[in-house]
C-alpha cells in the first residue's frame, strides 16, 4: 500500500459505462480508494470499444477500469438487486450514469437510498443533468459539446472540428470527482451523505467563460484559435509542424531576436485576425526543417514547442522524466510528497458477489 492512498478505505459503487462514470472512478481508484463496478449480464460496451470483430477487450476499457474490482450484476433480478442492496449498505460512494428515473424503476430511488444508507454520497452523471427539459434526452459527447458551445470554429476555418478527446465527458468526469470529495470531505461534519446531480453539457460549459465573455470582438478567441501569428502552428521544411506561442512581448521579443526579425517587434499589436504576419511566419519557418528550428530556438525563452507525432510523445524527455507515462497508459496526473502515484493493479474480474461484505466496515 502506497503512502499517497489518501482514499484507503473508502468503497465506491460504479454503476456507470463508457467514459466519464469511469474515468472518474479510475481517478479515485489511483488514490486509493475501493471501487467495485457493477455492470450488467452484458458488461459494459466499452469492453469491445473498436475490438468488437477480434473479441478482444479493449486497451482503452482496460485503462478507463484499472485498479478496480468488475461484478456483473442483474439489477432487474431479485438476487442482483439483493448483492447490490447489500453492498450499498457499506459504500461511501455510489456513481451512476444512468438516464434520470432508471434507479427508481430498479427499486433504488433518493428515498430508498438514504434509508438504505444515509451517509452514502450518491453522484448522478448524465448528459444534461436530471431536471430541465433535456433530462432524457439521448447525446454523447458531440451533442453535449454542441448545446455547451464548446464547437466553436477555429480562425481560418467555416466548420466546427470535433473535439478529441471527447470534452464533456472528461470536464464531467473531473466535475464529479471534485463534487464526491468535497461531498466526502463535508460529510465528516454532517455524518450525512449527498446528492450530487451532474450534467456533462454542464461542465463542458463552466469551460466556455472565455468565449461567454469575449464581447462582440471576439479578441481573446481569435488569439486563441489561430487568429494571432504569436499563437499559432505553423509547418517546416519536412512537413512536420511546431506550435508557438510568445503572447507576453517579452517572450515575442526573445523569438524575434532570435529568428533576426526585429521589425516584427511592433507587429504584435496589429490588428486580428494577422493574416499577413502569420504567413510571413509561415513562410519563414516553411523554409528549413524542424531540426533546424529545434536547434535555433532549443535555448531561446520564447514559448516554442515541437508538435511530435503522438508515438513519438512517451520519447519526450519531460514525460520520460516525470514518468507520466507506464507503457502506453497516462500515469495519474499528479505527483504527491515528491513521487508520482504508482499505476493500480489490473482490474479483477469477480464472480463470487457473496464474498464482498462491505457492512459495518468503516474507512
Amino acid at each position: 500500500m502506497h503512502e499517497q492512498q489518501f482514499l484507503q478505505g473508502y468503497r465506491v459503487l460504479d454503476l456507470s459505462q463508457y467514459i466519464p462514470g469511469p474515468y472518474a472512478t479510475r481517478q479515485l481508484a489511483d488514490l486509493g480508494a475501493d471501487i467495485i463496478k457493477i455492470e450488467p449480464p452484458g458488461g459494459d460496451p466499452m469492453r469491445h470499444f473498436m475490438y468488437s470483430d477480434s473479441g478482444a477487450v479493449s486497451p482503452f476499457y482496460r485503462h478507463l477500469n484499472r485498479g478496480k474490482r468488475v461484478l456483473r450484476l442483474d439489477l432487474k433480478s431479485d438476487t442482483g438487486a439483493s448483492v447490490f442492496r447489500s453492498l450499498l449498505e457499506g459504500a461511501d460512494v455510489l456513481l451512476e450514469s444512468f438516464r434520470p428515473g432508471v434507479l427508481e424503476r430498479l427499486g433504488f430511488g433518493r428515498e430508498q437510498l438514504v434509508q438504505i444508507n444515509e451517509r452514502l454520497v450518491h453522484c448522478t452523471l448524465s448528459g444534461f443533468g436530471q431536471t430541465g427539459p433535456y433530462r432524457l434526452r439521448a447525446g454523447h459527447d458531440l451533442t453535449y459539446c454542441a448545446v455547451s458551445g464548446s464547437l466553436t470554429p477555429s480562425h481560418g476555418s467555416d466548420k466546427p472540428a470535433i473535439t478529441f478527446p471527447p470534452l464533456a465527458d472528461h470536464a464531467g468526469a473531473m466535475q464529479a470527482v471534485n463534487a464526491i470529495l468535497a461531498a466526502l470531505l463535508g460529510r465528516e461534519r454532517t455524518s450525512k451523505g449527498a446528492f450530487l446531480d451532474i450534467s456533462l453539457c454542464e461542465s463542458a460549459l463552466s469551460w466556455q467563460y472565455l468565449g461567454l465573455q469575449d464581447g462582440p470582438s471576439g479578441q481573446a478567441r481569435l488569439i486563441l484559435t489561430g487568429g494571432a501569428a504569436y499563437y499559432n502552428i505553423y509547418q517546416t521544411a519536412d512537413r512536420r509542424f511546431v506550435s508557438l506561442a510568445p503572447l507576453e512581448p517579452k517572450f515575442w521579443q526573445a523569438f524575434c531576436d532570435a529568428v533576426e526579425h526585429p521589425d516584427w517587434v511592433a507587429r504584435q499589436s496589429e490588428p486580428l485576425p494577422q493574416e499577413a504576419l502569420t504567413g510571413q511566419l509561415q513562410e519563414m519557418f516553411a523554409s528549413r526543417p524542424l531540426e533546424y528550428w529545434q536547434d535555433k530556438l532549443k535555448d531561446v525563452d520564447c514559448c516554442f514547442e515541437p508538435i511530435p507525432p503522438m508515438e513519438g510523445v512517451e520519447q519526450h524527455p519531460q514525460i520520460q522524466s516525470r514518468r507520466t507515462l507506464h507503457g502506453d497508459e497516462p500515469s495519474y496526473p499528479a505527483w504527491i510528497d515528491g513521487s508520482p502515484v504508482p499505476i493500480g493493479a489490473e482490474m479483477e474480474e469477480l464472480t463470487d458477489a457473496g464474498k464482498i461484505d462491505w457492512r459495518n466496515v468503516k474507512p
